[in-house]
């Protein structure tokens, strides 16, 4: 309750409260249904599963659908969109006061022929938090562009301005409004895009093909462009190129950044935004098995399950920083150890998820009476390399999410 409380101030205390009470039983749980939920909860506080049923289907209805509503009675909703900003604070503060760098990735996932939700995440070692989203029918008609450009707006100024944050995006959403969406804010656009285009580097003047701006296998290239030939979709920007095995299509990005302060390999945290649909879905929270058909409903869901990620995330992350490396001093040269650890010093390969960890160390937690273990959220140096492959299948690289 303390937490939510602090970091999302502009809530009522019975809306912390209940929020606490979602985000409690998604952990535990690890089901969003209001009826699995409701009983849970109610065993551990030793109460009506009646009237905790009754308090967590409120907290999500609409104003003019809570009890009391058609009497007259002024009744108050959550405004999701109002907890956007608070909510990426809240994720700033947990980064070590060294670290000035932010990764988001922004990206659509649909939900069945129910729902489309639209959301951009913060990346981190293997991980995504939610910070901002929108959810719209999976039928509806219309451009998504006003929602994206909603979502950056609402986030604006929540990060404080010397931070370098750069937002990813895969090509199916670039734009160049959303290219101009995302520098206005002061952010840096990663935002990959098709190679079926033309561009032109900055001091000359014809244009040539994407397509022949690497090999593949051969070195990257990177530098100030003209992007695209047609007037109304031309950007002046960086262009970052690379095409490794075993990748069909080069990685084209394009930046605001400077060739020398960026890094196509960065690219490779987007991915990172799937990892985190898993965890909400089957990894996870299993929100795939909503019966919700009402996309406000779901977004205050959404608002309950980003909580629950961002908790759990970053106890995982914390644990898996403070936690020693083995000491192999004391064994012998020829110890099955030694012969298991990489020549090039590597970090070994990441065996559970920082959200799982997390999970199951809020659930001790619980089970032993203890306070909430610690938060933190500690980035891994960021990659230089496009290779995600690995040896052992079972076990992800760290800028990979371990299954």
């Amino acid at each position: 309750m303390r937490l939510v409380s602090t970091h999302l101030p502009h809530l009522t205390h019975p809306q912390s409260l209940t929020l606490t009470l979602w985000v409690t039983g998604i952990v535990i749980g690890r089901y969003v249904g209001l009826h699995l939920l409701s009983t849970l909860m109610a065993f551990l506080m030793e109460r009506s599963v009646n009237a905790t049923r009754a308090q967590l289907h409120e907290w999500y209805l609409d104003a003019k659908d809570k009890r009391g509503a058609k009497q007259g009675q002024k009744r108050r909703e959550i405004a999701v969109t109002t907890c956007f900003a608070p909510l990426m604070r809240w994720v700033v503060s947990l980064f070590p006061d060294a670290v000035k760098e932010l990764q988001v990735a922004m990206d659509a996932s649909s939900l069945g022929q129910r729902f489309t939700v639209l959301s951009i995440h913060v990346v981190i070692r293997g991980c995504a938090i939610p910070v901002a989203w929108k959810i719209v029918c999976a039928t509806a008609k219309g451009a998504w562009r006003p929602h994206w450009e909603a979502l950056f707006k609402h986030l604006e100024g929540s990060v404080p301005s010397e931070w370098k944050v750069i937002v990813m995006a895969d090509r199916g959403l670039y734009a160049k409004w959303l290219y101009d969406t995302i520098v206005g804010i002061g952010w840096h656009p990663y935002l990959r895009i098709n190679r079926q285009g033309k561009y032109r580097p900055i001091d000359e003047q014809e244009f040539k093909g994407l397509s022949t701006a690497v090999t593949k296998d051969g070195p990257g290239w990177k530098g100030r462009v003209v992007c695209f030939a047609t007037k109304e979709r031309q950007v002046t920007c960086t262009l970052l190129a690379r095409w490794d095995s075993p990748y069909t299509d080069p990685w084209l990005i394009l930046t605001d950044l400077a060739p020398d302060e960026a890094d196509v390999a960065w690219y490779r945290l987007r991915a990172w935004i799937e990892c985190s649909y898993k965890d909400m879905k089957r990894g996870g929270w299993h929100w795939e098995q909503t019966r919700m058909t009402d996309p406000a409903r779901a977004e205050r869901i959404w608002l309950a399950m980003a909580v629950a990620t961002l908790l759990v995330v970053s106890m995982g992350i914390h644990d898996e920083v403070t936690t020693p490396e083995p000491n192999r001093e004391h064994l012998s040269p020829k110890h099955i150890a030694h012969q298991r650890k990489s020549d090039d010093d590597t970090p070994q390969p990441r065996r559970i998820s920082c959200f799982q960890r997390g999970r199951l160390l809020f659930v001790v937690a619980l089970i032993h009476g203890r306070d909430l273990p610690p938060m933190a959220l500690v980035p891994e140096p960021l990659p230089k390399s496009l290779d995600t492959s690995d040896a052992a299948p079972s076990a992800a690289p760290p800028h990979q999410k371990a299954a």
